[in-house]
């Protein structure tokens, strides 16, 4: 795999995403690439909600969980001694992936995924579905 300039981690706390950062580490260690970017894409809560809650208390909402999302996959980071950025988005995570890998400039996404299928996939949705169908970088699904 020839060196490219970051890779992109979409996290949000769970073991899958977790395995995806470790998966990150590891090509980071073999000298794939240079930066790590992990990124927490938060659900935007508009509509009704912004009725009647403040513009400062939604994003004060999407920062704290965000945080979460991203807290293990800091971790993780720190214990490998690779200096991690962090992002958090709010919107569709196909579309932010996208424009975030794009953005920073990132040869690869990586993600965790469940890795339903069939019926329990369509059923589910499927944020690596949504991922691949607005990336034009190529994808890494960690199960």
């Amino acid at each position: 795999m020839a060196k490219m300039k970051a890779i992109l981690v979409a996290v949000d706390g769970s073991e899958y995403s977790d395995r995806a950062t470790q998966h990150a580490l590891d090509l980071i260690a073999a000298g794939s690439a240079v930066e790590l970017h992990l990124l927490n894409v938060q659900p935007s809560l508009g509509g009704a909600v912004s009725t009647f809650v403040s513009k400062e208390q939604i994003d004060s909402h999407h920062r704290e969980e965000g945080e979460k999302g991203l807290a293990s996959a800091v971790a993780l980071a720190k214990k490998a001694s690779v200096p991690a950025k962090t992002h958090i988005g709010v919107g569709r995570q196909g579309e932010i992936v996208s424009d975030f890998a794009r953005k920073l400039g990132a040869g690869l996404v990586v993600l965790g995924t469940r890795g339903h299928t069939g019926l329990a996939g369509v059923l589910l949705g499927s944020v690596a579905q949504d991922v691949i169908a607005h990336t034009s970088v190529p994808v890494t699904l960690v199960k």
